[in-house]
C-alpha cells in the first residue's frame, strides 16, 4: 500500500474542516448515492427565501469540498478513479440543491401570481360596488323655476309671461340634455366595468392553466432527476464491486 505523503496528510486535514456537507449530499467521498433527491416544500415566501440562502450556502461548501477531494485525489495512486468518484458526489449534490432551489423559486412565482390576482379581484369588487352605489342613486328632480341657485333666472323686470316661460323652457331643456349625457357615462362606465370583469375571468383561468404547466414540469424534471440518481447509484456500485 502507497505510503501517504505529507502533502496528502495535509489535504485531508482541510477537507477535514471545511463545513459539513448539506443534509441531502453528506456522504464522503467513495460512498454511493443514496436515494431520490428529497424536496421541502415550501410553505410561506419568508421559508422559501430562507430555503434559496440555504441553497446558496451548501452550494458553495459543495464546491469547496470538491476542490479539496480533488487535491487529496492528486497524492494517491488512482488518481482517475478518486477524481470520478469525487465529481459524481460533487453532481449528486449540486443537483439535489438545484431541485430544492427550482421549487422554492416556483413556490415564489406561484405565490406573486396569486397575489396580483387578488389585488385585481379586489380592484373589481371596489369598482363594481362603487357602480352600484351610483346606480341606486335616484335622479335629481328638476327644481321648480325660482326654487333654488340653480332653478332658472327670473327674466328681469318688465319681461312679458311668454318671454319669461321661454327662458325657463329652454333651462329645463339644457338640465335634460345634461340628465341624458349623464345616463349615457353611466352606460358606458357599466359596459367598461364588464369588459374589466371578463379580462380578470380569462387571466384567472390562464394561470390556472400556467399553474398546471409548472407543476407537471416540476414533476418530470424531479423524475428524471431521480432516474439519473438511480443510474448513478447503480453504475457506482457496479463500479465498486470491479
Amino acid at each position: 500500500m502507497k505510503r501517504i505523503t505529507t502533502t496528502a496528510l495535509a489535504v485531508a486535514l482541510a477537507l477535514a474542516a471545511l463545513a459539513p456537507a448539506p443534509a441531502a449530499v453528506a456522504q464522503t467521498l467513495g460512498q454511493e448515492p443514496i436515494g431520490a433527491p428529497r424536496v421541502p416544500a415550501s410553505h410561506s415566501v419568508e421559508q422559501a427565501d430562507a430555503t434559496l440562502a440555504q441553497v446558496a450556502r451548501d452550494r458553495a461548501a459543495v464546491h469547496a469540498r470538491y476542490a479539496a477531494e480533488e487535491q487529496l485525489c492528486y497524492t494517491l495512486f488512482f488518481v482517475n478513479r478518486c477524481l470520478d468518484k469525487a465529481k459524481e458526489v460533487r453532481r449528486v449534490a449540486l443537483s439535489e440543491l438545484r431541485a430544492v432551489e427550482v421549487e422554492a423559486n416556483h413556490f415564489k412565482r406561484v405565490e406573486s401570481v396569486e397575489r396580483r390576482d387578488q389585488e385585481l379581484a379586489e380592484r373589481i369588487r371596489k369598482d363594481e360596488a362603487e357602480l352600484a352605489t351610483r346606480q341606486a342613486q335616484p335622479a335629481k328632480p328638476l327644481p321648480p323655476a325660482g326654487a333654488s341657485a340653480g332653478a332658472p333666472r327670473a327674466p328681469a323686470a318688465g319681461s312679458s309671461p311668454q318671454q319669461r316661460q321661454a327662458a325657463y323652457d329652454a333651462k329645463v331643456q339644457r338640465q335634460q340634455a345634461e340628465e341624458a349625457a349623464g345616463a349615457g357615462q353611466r352606460a358606458a362606465n357599466a359596459a367598461a366595468f364588464e369588459k374589466k370583469a371578463q379580462v380578470a375571468a380569462q387571466r384567472q383561468v390562464d394561470v390556472a392553466a400556467r399553474k398546471a404547466e409548472k407543476a407537471a414540469k416540476l414533476a418530470a424534471r424531479q423524475k428524471q432527476a431521480a432516474a439519473e440518481e438511480r443510474r448513478a447509484a447503480e453504475a457506482a456500485a457496479a463500479a465498486a464491486k470491479r
